[in-house]
Formats: structure tokens, sequence, C-alpha cells
């Protein structure tokens, strides 16, 4: 049995750095979320940085953590 998840994609600010390629980010409505770097990103070492504005990605499931899947600047 195959669920369709639904993913939800907003836009926030990076934070703060943390090991491990983790990052806090404040997202457009004010919360602030626990993210890592998704896997292309990680390939193509792609440098995030605290002020730099990025696209997470989020599951309905659990709203306090997300996936940073694209860098704005």
């Amino acid at each position: 049995m195959v669920k369709s998840q639904k993913n939800i994609e907003v836009q926030g600010v990076v934070t703060e750095a943390l090991p491990n390629a983790m990052f806090r980010v404040k997202l457009s409505d004010g919360k602030i979320i626990l993210c890592h770097l998704a896997g292309k990103m990680r390939i193509y070492r792609i440098k995030v940085m605290p002020g730099d504005k990025v696209r997470v990605q989020m599951t309905p499931y659990d709203e306090t953590k997300g996936r940073i899947i694209y860098r704005i600047g």
C-alpha cells in the first residue's frame, strides 16, 4: 500500500549554521525549523550561509523539520 505524500514547499531565511549540514531556518510565517541539505546540494557542493534565502520542503506529518532543496541567494 503506497500513500501519496504531499510535500509542502515554503521559503525562508537561514538564521544559523549547525554541524553536519544542518541549519535553522526562519520561515516566511515566522516559524523557526531545523533543516538539513538535500542530497543533490551536497553532491554539487552548494554552499549555504546564514542570511541566504532558501526553498524548504516539508512533510505534513512533522512541521518542525525540513529539507533545503534550493538556495535563492
